[in-house]
């Protein structure tokens, strides 16, 4: 018997316990509330007929992309993923533990809870270090790593910047760049050692961190859009160019599944009418074609920054699935996957393609491409594989 039970804190409460990974089917069979599920439930293939379903395109004759779903329990939150195409494994990060998956069979080879290891079942982020190593990042349980059976754990007493771990990225010495609800701690696996940095950001809630070919490492806050270049720290914020023209009304919105503490900072007041806070950055992504850094905003779209003068924004009205923009991935050809809070969109530079009729989820928390060409996403209640016929 498999036990999932739910991360809990005095000041930050945790989410709801769900159920876990299972077979898919239209809707999850999992009753929400359980907090254990049979072993052999959590095994069964995941060998559902895909099919076709209807999407959106700004042009008339875009390639059919076609989606299978599968279930994880309908209050479950899947919110990371990472393919290791060298191992032929696909990492699922769920609010309920995390899942290592046969990328080829789709069967799960193992599940991980906190009795095998991890601080806290609740998984924010999953980073995939050059040693080999598997980062998890936890809601209240600081980050845990994983490698041939064997668990490590830091913890704030051990330097890390806070308990709650959003964002990984591995620079070109293995180091590793977390982001925080607390600043931003640099890992430093030679000497196993954290610097954590606090003031040098515009705002010390970050969700997303990128590097790019210069080895300037970015941060997207709840602040605005932090960079350091090794000596040096800018910022910039939506008068500088960030997200798109705050012209209208954003919708209250439930929990998110991005975390326990009040959202009330996700809006402000714009004429006496709420809207969405300019400034707010859920994603960061760095260009393959050396375009720039990508940004994933809360209501102000996707906005790609130069990385020096020129910010260019993508909404709705360009083709974007919705403007909360929660991940970005890209592919080898430079065709770019967003994650929003209305589905899923694709763009290769021209034409805008939105799945949305027939995810489990509409908000898509985390996308991950495989080398087939293939994507991987995360809703609530699933994981998604969509793929171009």
């Amino acid at each position: 018997m498999l036990s999932l039970t739910s991360a809990h804190s005095a000041d930050r409460p945790a989410p709801s316990p769900a159920g876990g990974l299972a077979r898919p089917h239209r809707r999850a069979a999992s009753r929400p509330g359980a907090v254990a599920l049979s072993l052999v439930v959590l095994l069964q293939a995941l060998l559902a007929a895909p099919g076709a379903w209807s999407q959106d395109s700004a042009a008339g004759h875009a390639p059919l992309l076609r989606v299978e779903n599968y279930q994880v329990g309908p209050e479950v939150y899947v919110r990371s993923l990472a393919i290791d195409e060298a191992q032929s494994t696909l990492w699922v990060g769920t609010s309920l533990g995390a899942l290592e998956i046969d990328l080829e069979s789709r069967d799960v080879r193992r599940s991980f809870t906190r009795d095998d290891g991890l601080a806290n079942e609740y998984i924010f982020a999953i980073g995939l270090d050059p040693r080999g190593h598997v980062w998890f990042g936890t809601n209240a349980g600081g980050t845990s790593t994983y490698k041939d059976g064997k668990w490590r754990t830091y913890f704030p007493m051990h330097g890390l910047a806070d308990y709650w771990v959003y964002a990984f990225a591995f620079d070109r010495q293995g180091r590793n760049w977390i982001g925080t609800w607390d600043g931003v701690s640099l890992f430093d696996p030679e000497t196993e050692s954290f610097t954590t940095y606090h003031d040098e950001l515009i705002n010390i809630w970050v969700y997303g961190v990128a590097i790019d070919a210069q080895e300037r490492v970015w941060f997207g806050t709840e602040g605005g859009v932090s960079m350091f270049d090794g000596q040096k720290w800018r910022s910039w914020t939506h008068d500088d160019g960030l997200g798109a023209a705050n012209a209208g009304n954003l919708p209250p919105s439930p929990n998110t599944g991005l975390g326990t503490k009040s959202r009330e900072d996700l809006a402000v007041s714009v004429g006496g009418m709420e809207s969405y806070n300019p400034n707010y950055v859920f994603a960061a992504h760095t260009d393959r074609q050396g375009r720039g850094i990508w940004f994933g905003t809360w209501g102000g779209g996707a906005s790609l920054f130069d990385g020096e003068n020129t910010w260019t924004s993508y909404t709705t009205a360009d083709g974007l699935a919705g403007n909360i923009v929660y991940s970005i991935a890209q592919q080898e050809d430079g065709t770019l996957w967003f994650g929003t809070n209305r589905g899923v969109s694709r763009f290769d530079g021209k034409e805008w393609i939105t799945l949305r009729h027939g995810l489990v989820g509409q908000h898509v928390y985390t996308i991950a491409l495989a080398e087939d060409g293939s994507a991987w996403i995360g809703t609530k209640g699933a994981v998604a594989r969509i793929w171009q016929e």
